[in-house]
């Protein structure tokens, strides 16, 4: 093989093999695992088996197993068994984790067993971004994703479902039955295969028909509305077009960065009742007083955004379309205005609808209007077919009509909502494959959606960072609290205060050799 590269001899011996540190370089994303994993406390955070037991076989250290998954969901490698494999073959998994290589059960009982531990290990993540003053916008993009989960639209049982498999299953009966009479009927060789076959599918059909029995009575006994069989917290959700058993995922992406600052795992198909509750989760992962939450329509409900204003939070959702009056050439609510002065309306024929009566409807307190004077009105036919037009007004509307002004004043807040957190949807589930979720049941399910965020964000923080600089931020966020410490036992302003980092002063405080005294005035030009 002339003019080619060409390789070593497979059997050549080598007198000084090289250090397994040779294969992998400086700027390799397997030394910030490394770096970001060795500086955790474990033990804080709630792994299990943090300190090793007196007696018995010598365990691994939770270090090595959550670098191991971290590695893993990094390079797309979630399963246990694959986990397994690289870890005796990867080079970079060898150096990372000192040639060690666990079982795939000793791997997936790890993440099954610190789930908790490993959200936090995500929210810290996100910490670290904070102090680095990542999320000064305070702007985040909240929507929601189907994800689908270990149980197949088969497994899947809801009460129409089950009323349409026992009417199908009925009908497929009756058929066999008829076509077993006809059997009955012919010569006798051909009746008798016949008859065999027609009744092993009668029963195959009394014993399915059994099964769904026990699982409409288990329906009513739990009060569900829907049951899985293979994976029992997962539920059917709408998508566009079709169906998917899975889970509803929640994130809150920065707008900047697009680092997601904050995730949930739901089985709750709907986005109507989540705003507040990611908004406030939001803000507190960004460390902020105020925040701007921006969202589609689906998370469109009058009491999800009072509550974010009661809370503080600044909110861009536009509004559903309810009425039907405008798509069949009818006047919009929109085209009535509202005097405060007055508490009253201005309709397009210039009448005044007065404040008639006030009603509770679904714990909301909403205002009734009209005119009296809709009968002779020579618009009503372009107005309403009833026999008064009547407007009805939520006690907090000016909530609602504060946040639409917002709207027409930020006209790109819904293209920034887009860009911003549909991305890390995409690309999460291209890292997951088609099969999504490999674990089972809502409390595994998150702890691999937070592997998922962490990587994730990894990836984003090399992006705008580079190792380099990741490396110096993770290793001078690890003495942060040990500085705090120092700092506040001498009154220095607090640590939060901290405008940018200078990683070089950071450095030299943490490495140094300074006396308490030392570290109180050197504390003073980073302020």
């Amino acid at each position: 093989m002339k003019r080619f590269i060409e390789g070593e001899e497979r059997g050549q011996g080598t007198l000084l093999p090289e250090h397994l540190d040779d294969y992998v370089t400086d700027d390799n994303p397997v030394r910030v695992v490394d770096v970001f994993v060795e500086e955790l406390d474990l033990a804080s955070l709630g792994f299990g088996r943090v300190h090793p037991a007196k007696t018995g076989r010598p365990a691994y250290h939770p270090a090595v197993l959550l670098k191991l998954y971290i590695y893993g969901y990094l390079n797309r490698i979630q399963s246990s068994r694959r986990l397994e494999c690289e870890a005796q073959r990867n080079v970079e998994l060898m150096w990372l984790t000192g040639r060690l290589a666990p079982d795939f059960k000793t791997i997936a009982n790890f993440r099954k067993n610190n789930g908790k531990a490993i959200g936090k290990v995500c929210r810290q993540f996100v910490v670290l971004c904070q102090q680095l003053d990542l999320f000064s916008d305070a702007v985040v993009a909240i929507d929601g994703s189907k994800f689908k989960a270990v149980n197949s639209s088969d497994r899947n049982f809801t009460d129409a479902k089950l009323k349409r498999r026992m009417a199908e299953i009925e009908a497929n009966i009756g058929r066999y039955l008829a076509e077993l009479d006809t059997a009955d009927r012919q010569e006798p060789g051909t009746a008798q295969s016949k008859s065999v076959r027609l009744n092993d599918k009668i029963a195959a059909m009394k014993s399915q028909m059994a099964t769904l029995k026990e699982i409409e009575a288990k329906l009513i006994e739990t009060g569900e509305t829907q049951i899985s069989l293979t994976d029992p917290d997962s539920r059917s959700m709408m998508t566009r077009g079709s169906g998917i058993v899975g889970y509803n995922v929640q994130t809150a992406v920065d707008a900047k960065h697009h680092l997601i600052v904050e995730h949930e795992v739901t089985n709750n198909g709907s986005d109507r009742d989540q705003l507040s509750g990611m908004a406030k989760k939001a803000r507190a992962a960004i460390g902020t007083a105020t925040l701007t939450a921006i969202a589609d329509r689906g998370y469109f409900k009058g009491e999800e955004i009072l509550a974010c204003h009661e809370a503080g939070i600044c909110t861009l959702v536009p509004p559903t379309k309810t009425s039907g009056a405008k798509a069949d050439g009818r006047f919009d609510k929109a085209d009535f205005i509202y005097d405060p002065s007055k508490n009253e309306y201005r309709c397009p024929a210039g009448e005044s609808l007065i404040w008639r009566f006030a009603s509770v409807e679904k714990g909301m307190t909403n205002h009734r209007y009209w005119s009296s004077n809709c009968k002779g009105c020579l618009l009503k036919d372009k107005c309403t077919p009833s026999a008064q037009r009547r407007v009805t007004r939520w006690e907090h509307q000016n909530v609602l009509d504060d946040m639409q002004l917002r709207l027409e004043q930020a006209p790109d807040a819904m293209r920034i909502r887009r860009s911003t957190v549909e991305h890390p949807y995409a690309t999460i589930k291209a890292w997951m494959g088609a099969t999504h979720f490999l674990t089972k049941g809502l409390e595994r399910v998150k702890s691999e959606m937070s592997l998922h965020v962490l990587a994730y964000n990894f990836r984003r923080l090399i992006a705008i960072l580079g190792i380099e600089k990741m490396l110096a931020a993770i290793r001078a966020y690890a003495c942060f609290p040990t500085l705090h410490a120092l700092f506040e036992a001498f009154s220095v302003l607090p640590l939060m205060k901290l405008p940018k980092w200078d990683y070089a002063a950071w450095n030299a405080l943490v490495f140094s050799r300074m006396s308490v005294g030392a570290y109180k005035s050197a504390a003073s030009p980073l302020f």
